[in-house]
């Protein structure tokens, strides 16, 4: 052990000291990024619930089903499970091992690691647990409800959910595939490895991490074993940056290919420098706007209608939000099944006062609580002031992102102007929190649905569509109905979602088939390729 945390150690110092100023490009086979991963917590995929540690994960582990980085629109597809068959009632799913796949220990991987490895985030119910959770699985029934024989691993449902429920979640983080050897080798009491994992890995993907020091740089290597081929890039260099200025300087001056927080100001001033290119991606995040129905003038239709032609969508996509978000109107983001990119509402003052004025409502003063980040704050204040056109008075009161959201979870934000990211990639992951709220009671205390803090009592009927889609078994009637919930609560709903978020990568311009997972998961590197 000593010998290996000197050579990462090793690694770990040339990765900080890899490209300075003086060379004009970073090596052909090594790609070097820049990106703000000081959020990384664990890299134990059943806790690491945060976006850089995920992104490690995502390139070091393999799961049962995951995405092609080349076709993203494919959605999931075979992995570690080369098939798997559903049964005739729907209550069970059983998937076939894809033979000679390694762990980069050398293990094989069998039926039997990807079943404990199911098992161990059920019993360890660390914050993701809950993706797995909601098939039924407990600490105490899960050793029988996941099981495998031989080459086959069977997962046994509570309830016949849809097939492409079970699967988009099977995508997630929480289902990569450890090897369970090498892991309790290094457990600790009865941590099941937890301890170990959150500071190294034991995974099969296309690369091993070689090094990770908090704050400063993640490094990989190619794992030259991996079953869909040894990636062309035998290093990858996550270097900690998190000013978009100095992630600009660095990819002008050559010493990263890729820059992945980048301010609009930035991203434009890129634009006309050679050698380099943006790539545009839709991310998961839906910037919304929520109407609180315990607020007396909000909880009138008419307001929360009328509020939604007060919102200068184009404007503020082509001011502030440039490059950032795109106008989206629903809340599944584009990228995920029965996404909807219907655009009923438009930006129109003149429209929203007669609304009001129909509805007997001559003003009137609102409030929200905001974060104080630019993005959120310049919504706020360019809501505020079409309000005022309107007849109506928005008082902006700025806090800290940890006061809004104890606010919020207490219902006490009357407008909240902020995001939503999904957990998990199918579809259920926003319409569980949007448009469900069985027990629309203070005593429910449902502060992990937006409908709830929001005081919205989901009508009954599109509670029980939100339920029905999880368990049809046809992908494209799933798809629609998603659809149609989306456009009753269009119709309807006082949460109203805004603009989706894009990421603007910069890259040099021989930087080929970058892919930061789109809205539907994490960065991929494998497929990465640098031409001439």
């Amino acid at each position: 052990m000593k010998h290996l945390m000197t050579s990462r150690a090793l690694l770990l110092a040339s990765a900080i000291a890899l490209a300075p100023a003086a060379y004009a490009e970073t090596p052909a086979d090594t790609l070097v990024v820049a990106a703000a991963i000081d959020d990384i917590i664990s890299l134990d995929p059943a806790q690491s619930f945060e976006f850089s540690g995920n992104d490690v994960n995502n390139n070091t582990y393999d799961r049962l089903v995951d995405f092609d980085p080349l076709d993203l629109d494919k959605g999931f597809q075979p992995s570690l499970a080369e098939s798997w068959e559903v049964a005739e009632d729907g209550l069970s799913i059983t998937f076939t091992m894809r033979e000679g796949v390694t762990f980069h220990s050398g293990n094989p991987v069998r039926a039997e690691d990807a079943a404990w490895s199911l098992q161990r985030a059920v019993k360890l119910d660390k914050t993701p647990a809950f993706i797995l959770t909601q098939f039924g699985f407990t600490a105490d029934n899960v050793e029988e409800k996941i099981s495998f024989d031989g080459d086959k691993l069977t997962l046994t449902l509570d309830k016949p959910y849809a097939p492409s429920f079970v699967l988009n979640c099977l995508t997630a983080n929480i289902a990569s595939v450890v090897d369970k050897e090498t892991v309790m080798s290094h457990a600790e009491g009865d941590d099941m490895g937890n301890t170990w994992l959150n500071t190294n890995e034991a995974g099969s993907g296309a690369f091993e991490l070689a090094a990770w020091q908090p704050n400063q740089a993640v490094q990989f290597t190619a794992y030259e074993g991996y079953w869909q081929g040894a990636p062309e890039m035998k290093r990858v260099v996550v270097r900690n940056v998190a000013e978009s200025s100095a992630q600009r300087l660095l990819l002008e001056k050559g010493d990263i290919d890729a820059a992945r927080n980048l301010t609009p100001t930035d991203v434009d001033s890129l634009g006309d420098v050679d050698g380099l290119k943006i790539k545009d991606e839709p991310r998961g995040r839906i910037l919304y706007m929520g109407l609180s129905q315990k607020d007396e003038l909000l909880s009138n239709p008419a307001v929360v209608e009328a509020m939604k032609y007060l919102v200068d969508y184009q404007g503020i996509t082509d001011s502030f939000l440039k490059g950032m978000f795109m106008t989206h109107q629903a809340f599944l983001p584009k990228g995920y099944l029965g996404a909807l990119e219907d655009q009923p509402w438009t930006y129109d003052v003149a429209k929203a006062k007669q609304i009001l004025t129909d509805a007997g409502i001559e003003g009137g003063t609102i409030t929200t609580k905001v974060r104080d980040l630019r993005e959120y704050v310049d919504v706020a204040q360019a809501l505020q002031a079409s309000m005022a056109e309107a007849g109506l008075t928005l008082n902006i009161e700025m806090m800290t992102g940890a006061q809004v959201l104890d606010a919020y979870r207490a219902r006490e934000v009357p407008i909240f102007l902020g995001e939503w990211g999904p957990d998990y990639s199918d579809p259920n992951t926003n319409a569980a929190t949007f448009a469900y709220n069985p027990d629309n009671s203070d005593e429910a205390m449902a502060t992990g649905l937006l409908a709830w803090r929001n005081s919205y009592a989901v009508p009954e009927a599109m509670n029980e569509a939100t339920v029905a889609a999880t368990l049809e078994q046809d992908g494209d009637k799933r798809a629609q109905m998603y659809q149609d919930i989306q456009r009753q609560y269009q119709a309807e709903a006082p949460i109203v979602p805004l603009f989706q978020r894009i990421e603007n990568t910069g890259l040099q311009e021989n930087v080929q088939n970058w892919n930061s997972g789109g809205s539907v998961t994490s960065v991929i590197y494998r497929q990465v390729t640098k031409g001439e």
